[in-house]
């Protein structure tokens, strides 16, 4: 049997696990002399004479305080991992950039056409205006052509006239007939020259054209040209040709044939 040196705190320790030790015992015997005290104590209580009696209790078995608890480390921040840029699809990124180069052409293209509209129209107006003033120049140029035709034809009229008038007797003329035609003799040159008139295609409107015919003093046609233009250029060449085969203009009253004379012939009559 081997005997074991029991120090002074382990002999309120079982010898064995699970059975009574000395610690065990001390505690019944605390306990029990608990009781009896208290018994006492109501005993002597109910007696005449009062004593208080103070009793603490103690542990069975002393305890031993527990470690401090220890607060854990603080858990590690995670690792942020960088946010990656989704990288463009080389493909994608083509087709963008020539969507935005056919549109900068295209408004390049929009550009260009709209400057050479611009232009055109420019050039157009231009023309317009140049065309306007030629045609006044030319209104103009005709006037005066006609008036100093007409100036010339009465000019030739009073020196074919003499020296002797035969005007009436209130007249202011110094020549010897007047150097205009009768009323009636524009009338007869028409009457003349209409029947010669012959169409060879269909003329609409009512152009009128203006012609200068010089006759000799026999009423024979020497010449004949367009003063005025009709717009038409058949209708002025139908007057011509119907001139042309009159060949020869009738005398007025007096037995003379003026020349030049301006005529006009139009279409509807």
């Amino acid at each position: 049997m081997t005997s074991a040196v029991i120090g002074p705190r382990d002999i309120w320790k079982p010898e064995n696990p699970g059975g009574f030790g000395v610690g065990a015992v001390a505690a019944v015997i605390a306990h029990a002399a608990l009781i009896a005290m208290l018994a006492f104590g109501v005993h002597w209580r109910s007696s005449p004479s009062e004593t208080i009696v103070a009793a603490e209790l103690w542990a069975a078995v002393p305890e031993i305080a527990a470690p401090k608890p220890v607060a854990p480390p603080p858990e590690p921040e995670p690792v942020r991992k960088p946010v990656e840029k989704p990288q463009p699809d080389p493909r994608i990124e083509q087709q963008r950039i020539d969507a935005q180069i056919a549109i900068e052409k295209a408004e390049r293209e929009r550009k260009k056409r709209q400057q050479e509209l611009e232009e055109k129209q420019k050039e157009e107006k231009a023309k317009e205006e140049k065309l306007k003033q030629d045609k006044l120049k030319e209104e103009k140029k005709r006037a005066e052509l006609t008036a100093k035709l007409r100036e010339e034809q009465l000019a030739r009229m009073r020196e074919l006239a003499g020296a002797t008038g035969t005007g009436a007797p209130t007249a202011t003329g110094s020549g010897q007939r007047d150097a205009s035609p009768s009323k009636e003799y524009g009338g007869r040159i028409k009457a003349r020259v209409k029947p010669n008139i012959v169409l060879t295609a269909e003329i609409l409107g009512n152009p009128i054209a203006e012609v200068e015919v010089r006759c000799a003093p026999d009423g024979r046609i020497v010449g004949r040209r367009i003063v005025t233009p009709s717009g038409n250029p058949q209708w002025d060449e139908t007057v011509l040709r119907a001139i042309d085969r009159t060949e020869v203009f009738p005398r007025d009253t007096d037995g003379r044939v003026p020349s030049p004379m301006l005529l006009k012939f139009a279409r509807q009559e």
